[in-house]
């Protein structure tokens, strides 16, 4: 037996994933099961559940993958003189050489740590956009494919292109053909407005993107142009306007030129305006602008007519669909857990690959791959003021579900096993009717606690998603937005953002045979086989991985009800 446990740890969304003998034991991010969204710590709880869901100790594990790679940080200690020679950039040269050496020493201690947790492991440093690869092409499925990774730092990477080929059935092979590095960084710009508007960079950049709909871009085109600008074989950021990262605490992300150009940064308690609205919207339409330049480079670079896209930048499914609608490509793919923490799966899949023979399996489109709970054992007594109905069948489940939300109820669902990434997708959901009048007003007020301007997702039957919208395409990790049609617009204009998009989540049978069952019965109640899907926590809280936080979620938001396994779950 060959038992390898991949981390992120350490750093945000810390998580862990475990394959044996080739095969993908599960997955699951530490914030679903410590309640702290986008937790740092190490992934105790995370790493117990896979021990003991393989039956295995931490003397078992053979190997263990971590997603960052010390030496490749200290390659930009030296390059940090290029800074000395600009002006604009000189007083970042010494800081920027200083934080890079600090990670690099921070990670070896890191891994260190982590040897002394697992006594009889080799514990092997992945580069960490070689995780990002290798988990978004060996989900895909596809035997050969363009890979592209656009995050805001890998060590000194932000970009890269790989062509990801099987020579072999679960022998994915995956070779990079170019790379962009810090400071030209996409998710870095991204992250500095979102903070810059009062967001916290991080954790709200789809709420930029979602407000970047109500904006008119012409306002600061030129300045994001200026900003972020094309090149050949990629892309460059202006050192005058987003100064070279540091990774030293305290260090500013945008210049006074910036500002002065742009607007005074917005603090969160105040109101939100059109100057921010604007700002929003030209650097969601320069994001969409590069990404389709780097599909293209992708595309001419590998000749692959389809592409993988990770890192946290690929959450931006506005982009994404962009690039599936420009047509450049045949398929576009990206994976549920796109951004750091499924980099845990790539690197336990990176490792297991360059050790043993086994094909890898179980990761080709796996999404429900965290625990499942057994309500049973919950102690209802803490909280006295609910009231709770069995339900003995999938079928009677699915049909009063149905039957409520055709009535105008907001419902939580918690069933089988967590999904990976930071979308719900029908086992950890709140679900609505887009039929029911203010629905996303009450949505958003009493239920997810968030700004009025949010938008909510579809989820619709796979086999009536052309009805509805125009991806032309699967979609079934909620990754990509697409153009509606008139029909959608007609029946369905609640889940229609102000840019005429939704973020839509495609549902076959085999994928989710519950939601799938819940959506067939929906249609015949009302003739729409489409619900608003929205994921089971309020702002500020991941995610609920267990009964417990769901529960706490219906107590504390305004949810009619909850679905937990075979339990209907009402208040008082």
């Amino acid at each position: 037996m060959k038992a390898v446990l991949g981390l992120c740890s350490y750093t945000h969304d810390s998580s862990a994933a475990l394959i044996v003998d080739g095969r993908l034991v599960g997955f699951v991010e530490e914030e679903r099961l410590c309640q702290v969204k986008h937790t740092k710590a190490y992934p105790e709880l995370a790493v117990e559940w896979l021990l003991e869901e393989a039956g295995l100790s931490a003397k078992d594990i053979d190997a263990v993958g971590y997603n960052f790679s010390a030496a490749h940080y200290l390659r930009a200690v030296p390059r940090a003189s290029t800074l000395l020679l600009a002006a604009e950039t000189r007083r970042r040269a010494l800081p920027r050489a200083l934080g890079f050496a600090t990670v690099a020493g921070r990670t070896m201690a890191r891994q260190r740590r982590l040897a002394d947790k697992f006594p009889r492991a080799r514990v092997r440093s992945l580069v960490h956009h070689r995780a990002h690869q290798t988990y978004a092409f060996a989900a895909s499925g596809f035997e050969e494919a363009a890979v592209l990774v656009v995050d805001s730092l890998g060590e000194t990477q932000t970009t890269t292109i790989a062509h990801g080929r099987k020579p072999s059935p679960g022998r994915p092979v995956l070779r990079t053909i170019h790379a962009i590095d810090d400071p030209a960084s996409l998710g870095y710009v991204y992250g500095a407005v979102t903070m810059h508007l009062g967001w916290r960079r991080g954790d709200e950049e789809g709420t930029v993107m979602a407000l970047a709909a109500l904006g008119d871009p012409a306002r600061f085109r030129g300045l994001l142009a200026h900003a972020v600008r094309t090149t050949h074989d990629g892309f460059v950021v202006a050192p005058e306007l987003f100064p070279p990262r540091t990774l030293r605490s305290g260090a500013g992300r945008v210049t006074p030129r910036f500002v002065a150009e742009a607007c005074p940064p917005r603090r969160p308690d105040e109101p939100v305006e059109e100057v921010h609205r604007d700002l929003a919207a030209a650097l969601q339409e320069r994001t969409e602008t590069v990404l389709l330049h780097l599909a293209r480079i992708a595309r001419r670079r590998t000749g692959s007519p389809r592409l993988c896209v990770g890192g946290g930048v690929a959450a931006n499914c506005v982009g994404i669909g962009r690039i599936v609608e420009e047509g450049i490509l045949e398929e576009v793919f990206v994976p549920p857990a796109p951004g750091d923490s499924g980099t845990a799966i790539g690197a336990a899949a990176a490792v297991h690959l360059a050790a043993a023979p086994q094909p890898l399996t179980g990761i080709e489109g796996a999404c429900y791959i965290g625990p499942s709970w057994t309500p049973t054992v919950i102690d209802w007594g803490r909280w006295p003021g609910l009231r709770t109905q069995r339900l003995t069948s999938d079928r009677a489940r699915a049909e009063l579900l149905a039957d409520q939300l055709a009535q105008g109820r907001i419902v939580g669902l918690f069933q089988g096993r967590v999904e990976a990434g930071p979308r719900a997708l029908g086992n950890r959901s709140v679900l609505a009717s887009p039929l029911s009048e203010g629905v996303v007003d009450r949505l958003n007020a009493t239920v997810k606690f968030r700004e009025p301007f949010r938008p909510f997702a579809p989820v619709v039957q796979a086999e009536r998603a052309a009805e509805y919208f125009t991806l032309g395409q699967p979609a079934p990790f909620m990754s990509m937005a697409s153009q509606v049609t008139a029909k959608a617009c007609e029946q369905i204009p609640a889940i229609v953002h102000a840019n005429g998009t939704a973020r839509v989540q495609t549902v076959r049978p085999d994928q989710n045979p519950f939601l799938h069952a819940v959506l067939d019965a929906f249609a015949r109640h009302t003739g729409v086989p489409v619900l608003i899907n929205t994921s089971l926590n309020v702002k500020g809280k991941p995610i609920c991985g267990t009964p417990e936080m769901a529960l706490d979620c219906l107590t504390g938001s305004g949810l009619d009800a909850l679905l937990l396994e075979d339990w209907w779950v009402t208040k008082r």
